[in-house]
C-alpha cells in the first residue's frame, strides 16, 4: 500500500522528466481546500491532488471545484486501488496519473492526458500571488502601483488590463522567482506602514 509520503518525491522526478522546467509548491491553500502540490511551468500553473491507497474520495468533489477555479490544468495522482474508479470522479479535462509499487520502485503511468481547464477564474489564479508579486506585474505592464488599494482591487485591475496569454507567462515567472526567505521582511514592512 502506497501512502502520500511514498508518492511525493518520486512524483517530483516524474514531473520533471515530463515537463522539464518546473517548480513545486506544496500544501497551498485555495478556496476551502488545500492543494497537495502546485506545479509551476512556463505559462501555466498546475494543481495536483494526491489520492494514495490510504485516502478516500470523501472531500474530492469539493476539492475539484476549488482546483478548477485556481489552476490552468489539474491532475489527480492515484494509488492503484483507485485506478478503476477515478475517471468517473473527476472532470474529463483532468489528467489522471496512476502510481504503483514495483518492487522497491514507484512507477507512474498517465492514464488520461490533461486538458485545459475551462473553469479557470483569472482573479482566483492571481490571488495565489503575494502582494509584492502583483506589484511586479503592475510595474512590468506600466500600470500604477495602487499602493493604497486592496489586493482584490489590484487583482481586478491586472485581470482587466493585461492580456491572458501575457499574464499567464508573468504569473509563472513570479512563482518561479518566489523567495520564501523574503516574505517575513515584506509582511513586517507592510504592517509598519499600516501602523504609521
Amino acid at each position: 500500500m502506497l501512502y502520500d509520503r511514498d508518492i511525493r518525491e518520486p512524483l517530483f522526478d516524474f514531473l520533471e522528466e515530463c515537463y522539464g522546467k518546473i517548480r513545486i509548491l506544496e500544501e497551498k491553500q485555495m478556496g476551502q481546500s488545500r492543494a497537495d502540490l502546485v506545479m509551476v511551468i512556463p505559462g501555466a500553473v498546475v494543481g495536483l491532488e494526491i489520492k494514495s491507497d490510504a485516502d478516500t474520495y470523501a472531500r474530492l468533489a469539493r476539492q475539484v471545484k476549488d482546483y478548477d477555479q485556481y489552476f490552468d490544468y489539474n491532475y489527480v495522482v492515484v494509488g492503484s486501488s483507485h485506478a478503476w474508479h477515478i475517471e468517473e470522479r473527476v472532470p474529463k479535462w483532468w489528467g489522471i496519473i496512476t502510481v504503483e509499487e514495483t518492487g522497491s520502485e514507484v512507477d507512474f503511468y498517465v492514464l488520461r492526458t490533461v486538458r485545459t481547464n475551462p473553469k479557470l477564474d483569472w482573479k482566483k489564479k492571481l490571488s495565489l500571488l503575494w502582494r509584492s508579486e502583483l506589484t511586479n506585474i503592475l510595474e512590468t505592464n506600466g500600470l500604477p502601483g495602487y499602493r493604497d488599494r486592496s489586493k482584490q482591487f489590484v487583482i481586478s485591475r491586472i485581470s482587466e488590463c493585461v492580456p491572458a496569454e501575457l499574464l499567464a507567462e508573468q504569473i509563472s515567472g513570479e512563482l518561479f522567482e518566489r523567495d520564501y526567505t523574503k516574505i517575513n521582511q515584506e509582511v513586517q514592512g507592510y504592517r509598519k506602514k499600516r501602523i504609521n
